[in-house]
């Protein structure tokens, strides 16, 4: 390896043939306690295959105070990694906006989860259904379950109806096509360089929920292309499952629950708020009072709180 690298220039790029276009992309991964996976998620973004030539890749990681000895994993087992340690009370939005701040800030991104695996092909299937990187686009990766029987995180479709609340549809990614989406989960997520002059990164408002569709919706409404790319691109499990340590756990207090739904895990009223006002107009207030209301009622028919 080249001891003139600049920090964070990943391995990757040894793989990949000179000359043609450059293209520089900044993988932006932000993690907590998990070792294993986040060394699983790098190790297959180090080995992706079919790139164009001149191909760098950086990856800049952001450990959100790991007890676990996950960043000092991550530098021994990948030097050139960018590895930045902060707070615990830091999440995935924020994070990912840290890491967009370290990257070069002409550079398309790549939105990474710590806890995906990616298929070998999947940066240049992105890369193809960008099309011209000249051109804004945001493209999307599906993901699909461990055990490979269904779709855990893709694009959505916004949904319109005079009598209800606009929502947000999954759309299941199409084999051989793109499609065309309205937002989308951030897991595995394509920004080039134009789009991102145009929306920024994240938006700071949003400290780990809720950013992921906010830019999504945010590129529909600036006229950005928003494309799922072909097939699943890696694998993912759903963590929406899991109620326990959440405002959904069965036996919990209404105090208990409220708690757990306005932290910055679930659903912190100012966040919500602003996502809510931005994006479902005169159905903002109803949108946003639904949560907290279900969550007491749900909580009083089962038991009250001591």
């Amino acid at each position: 390896m080249s001891p003139h690298r600049p920090r964070g220039e990943s391995v990757l790029a040894d793989r990949i043939p000179r000359g043609g276009v450059a293209r520089d992309i900044a993988v932006l991964m932000t993690c907590h306690n998990r070792r294993g996976r986040t060394l699983a998620a790098i190790s297959s973004m180090h080995a992706q295959t079919g790139l164009p030539a001149g191909t760098r890749c950086t990856v800049h990681l952001v450990d959100a105070g790991s007890a676990d000895g996950t960043a000092d994993a991550v530098r021994a087992a990948f030097p050139d990694t960018d590895v930045v340690t902060v707070g615990a009370d830091v999440y995935w939005g924020a994070g990912t906006r840290i890491a967009a701040a370290r990257a070069d800030p002409e550079a398309h991104v790549l939105w990474l989860n710590d806890d995906v695996i990616l298929e070998p092909g999947a940066l240049a299937a992105l890369l193809r259904t960008a099309g011209p990187l000249e051109r804004p686009a945001v493209v999307v990766g599906a993901m699909r379950s461990s055990d490979g029987t269904r779709t855990t995180y893709s694009g959505y479709r916004l949904v319109r109806d005079r009598l209800r609340p606009p929502t947000l549809e999954r759309i299941e990614p199409d084999s051989k096509h793109a499609k065309r989406c309205d937002s989308c989960n951030g897991n595995a997520v394509l920004v080039t360089a134009p789009a991102r002059r145009v929306l920024g990164d994240l938006d700071p408002a949003f400290p780990h929920r809720m950013g992921d569709n906010d830019y999504g919706l945010r590129a529909l409404r600036a006229g950005i292309p928003l494309l799922l790319a072909p097939g699943h691109l890696g694998t993912c499990d759903d963590n929406s499952a899991a109620v326990r340590g959440t405002s959904a756990e069965p036996g919990i207090g209404v105090r208990t629950a409220l708690r757990r739904l306005v932290s910055v895990r679930e659903m912190p009223p100012a966040p919500w708020w602003r996502y809510c006002r931005r994006h479902l107009g005169l159905w903002a207030p109803l949108v946003f009072c639904s949560p907290y209301v279900k969550t007491v009622l749900q909580c009083t028919s089962l038991r009250t709180d001591p």
